[in-house]
């Protein structure tokens, strides 16, 4: 069986591609490498995805690839990239969002519309849903984006329903909950706490630090794209959360349990786009899926704190 994922030296892509080489497939990755953040970085993730020999990685851009070509006898596609980062997505960057988001899936979705491939699987975002007052999110809250990137989002994965229902294309989303866990991106909030905390510098938290967030451990997310593969329904949605809706004041508190150090927290306003709580009602996906998140908020702290250290150097 053959897999091709796209973002393959990202966080979640490159955690994939890993997984899948341990269950046996043969995984094309593919990345453009955009300068969103550090090179190194990325290139570190798929170190030992290309020391595997059932590993090929194209280093080219969806929109300029003739993906007809590079999608041909694939079996499993995972949508992995994207332009991440709600509070970048305003002003002009918001053309290299829809760059990416939008129009690079719609460039895959018309090269699979006549292949015959066992599913596409498309990564979409708890971002579509904007900012919820009734909690748990369930699939059937109607999506009000209150970011540009989450707007992004929310078209693409309406696009992978529009193929899946004009061209019967086998598919899934998944809308990830706050993926934390090792290889985070540098902007992403606990990267960006745990790497303060070592160098002693301040926290920055937008708000109060009472939002909260249903935090998700990467193992947790593959494991849900794994479980997808398999799923005999197309055109479903499903949320992948953690089951730990928590204050941001609270994962700080862990933090300091985990480090033994102290944290310097400074307060600023809320960013436009930020949502107050999200909290993932995640019985779809236990039903039908049969997924189960396993890895606590505490304990994937940790991981992500040991890695962060051992891979950065940083303590």
């Amino acid at each position: 069986m053959k897999c091709f994922v796209t973002g393959a030296a990202g966080f979640v892509g490159s955690t994939l591609c890993e997984k899948l080489l341990e269950k046996g497939f043969c995984v094309t990755g593919m990345d453009c490498f955009t300068d969103y953040y550090s090179m190194e970085i990325k290139k570190n993730n798929l170190k030992r995805c290309l020391e595997h020999s059932n590993f090929k990685l194209i280093e080219k851009d969806i929109i300029e690839s003739n993906m007809e070509k590079l999608l041909d006898h694939i079996d499993f596609i995972f949508h992995q990239a994207a332009q991440a980062g709600v509070r970048n997505s305003w002003g002009k960057d918001f053309e290299i969002y829809n760059r990416n988001n939008i129009l690079a899936t719609q460039k895959i979705l018309e090269a699979l519309k006549t292949k015959k491939i066992k599913k596409f699987i498309y990564a979409s975002s708890s971002s579509i849903y904007g900012d919820v007052k009734d909690l748990p999110i369930t699939e059937k809250t109607l999506p009000m984006p209150v970011s540009p990137y989450g707007v992004t989002k929310l078209a693409a994965e309406q696009l992978v329903n529009s193929y899946w229902r004009n061209y019967d294309l086998p598919s899934v989303s998944l809308r990830y909950f706050s993926v934390f866990g090792p290889r985070q991106r540098p902007d992403m909030a606990f990267n960006k706490f745990v790497k303060a905390m070592l160098r002693k510098e301040q926290i920055n938290i937008y708000g109060d630090g009472n939002q909260t967030r249903d935090f998700t451990y990467i193992e947790d997310i593959v494991n849900a794209n794994i479980l997808a593969m398999h799923y005999s329904k197309n055109g479903e949605i499903f949320n992948v959360g953690g089951g730990s809706n928590i204050t941001i004041k609270k994962v700080i508190k862990l933090l300091e349990k985990i480090s033994g150090l102290k944290a310097k927290v400074k307060y600023l306003e809320n960013q436009k786009g930020d949502v107050l709580h999200t909290f993932a009602d995640i019985s779809k996906a236990k039903k039908e899926l049969k997924f189960k998140p396993v890895t606590s908020i505490e304990n994937g702290l940790r991981k992500e704190f040991e890695w962060i250290k051992m891979y950065l150097n940083l303590g």
